[in-house]
C-alpha cells in the first residue's frame, strides 16, 4: 500500500554541537556498552527517527575540539577531529540524559573511548541534523542487521504498536551477544551466530534471512537494512529478490571493512 499513513517523511533539526558528561556506564553483553550522557548542552535535543545517528567527537583526555557553525555549515579545526556515526539509542528529555550504545571488542577511536569512559568522561556530540520518519501503519516491519544495527532495531521495536508484526534478523558474534526486546508489536527474531566467523560477511545473514522471510507478505510491508556496506547492498538485493518494494524499503552501510567511519545509505 501506498496510502498517506505509509509514506515517509524527512524532517531537518537545526545543527548543534554539544559537549556532554558521563553519567553512567553499563555493560548489557561482552560485546555491548551502554554509556547515558547529560549536560546542559542537551536543551533543544530532538531525534524523530529510529536510525537518525549523531556525530561523537571522542578523545582520549580533556574536553573534545568542536566544529563551529559557520554560514554555510560546520566549520571544522585543523586537524580535522575525529568522528564516528551513532545512533541516539534513547533521549530522555525530561531527565536530560542521552543514551548510546557501543559495540565492543573491535578497536578504533569510538570504541577505545568507549571502553575507558567512565562517568565525568566528556564527549563531543553533534546533531542530529534531520531525521527520517517510517510510519509504523505497515502490517509488516522488516528489520535486518548486525550487530551496530541493534541500538536501532531496539529502538524502533520499542515505538511499533500492537497489532503489527514485526521479522527480525540479526547478526552477532555469538550466543552471549543476545539481546532482548521490549515490544507491544508481535515479534519474530532469527539470530545470525557467527560462531567465531568473521565480521562484515554476508553469507550468514543472507541465509537467515531467506529463512525468516518465508512468510512474509510484501504487499504491506517496509523493511529496513543495516550492516557492513557491502553486506547490506547484498542484503537489499535479496530481499528485492523476494518481492519487497525499493519504495518501502531502506539500507544503510554503517560500516566498511577497512573504513571504519565510514555511513552511507544504499540506493540502486
Amino acid at each position: 500500500m501506498t496510502d498517506a499513513l505509509r509514506i515517509p517523511r524527512r524532517v531537518r533539526h537545526d545543527l548543534k554541537f554539544r559537549a556532554l558528561t558521563v553519567a553512567s556506564v553499563q555493560d548489557l553483553t561482552p560485546a555491548y556498552r551502554r554509556i547515558v550522557l547529560e549536560g546542559p548542552d542537551l536543551d533543544g535535543f530532538v531525534s524523530l527517527g529510529f536510525d537518525d545517528h549523531v556525530k561523537i567527537f571522542p578523545v582520549a583526555e580533556g574536553r573534545p575540539v568542536l566544529p563551529s557553525l559557520g554560514p554555510d555549515g560546520p566549520v571544522f579545526p585543523e586537524p580535522r577531529p575525529t568522528a564516528r556515526d551513532y545512533t541516539p539509542r534513547a533521549y530522555d528529555a525530561a531527565a536530560g540524559r542521552l543514551t548510546l550504545d557501543f559495540v565492543t571488542g573491535h578497536g578504533g577511536p569510538a570504541t577505545d573511548w568507549a571502553m575507558a569512559a567512565q562517568p565525568g568522561s566528556i564527549l563531543g556530540v553533534g546533531g542530529p541534523r534531520g531525521s527520517f520518519i517510517v510510519p509504523t501503519a505497515f502490517a509488516d516491519h522488516v528489520l535486518i542487521g548486525d550487530e551496530t544495527a541493534l541500538p536501532a532495531i531496539a529502538r524502533r521495536l520499542e515505538e511499533l504498536p500492537a497489532g503489527v508484526r514485526a521479522h527480525v534478523v540479526v547478526e552477532v558474534a555469538d550466543a552471549d551477544s543476545i539481546w532482548t526486546f521490549d515490544s507491544a508489536a508481535e515479534v519474530s527474531v532469527t539470530w545470525a551466530v557467527r560462531d567465531g566467523a568473521p565480521r562484515g560477511r554476508a553469507e550468514t545473514l543472507l541465509t537467515s534471512v531467506d529463512t525468516a522471510l518465508s512468510g512474509v507478505d510484501p504487499k504491506d510491508a517496509y523493511v529496513w537494512i543495516a550492516a557492513e556496506s557491502a553486506v547490506a547492498k547484498a542484503l537489499r538485493t535479496r530481499v528485492l529478490a523476494l518481492g519487497f518494494s525499493a519504495k518501502s524499503m531502506k539500507a544503510a552501510g554503517y560500516w566498511r571493512l577497512g573504513d571504519a567511519g565510514a555511513h552511507e545509505v544504499i540506493e540502486g
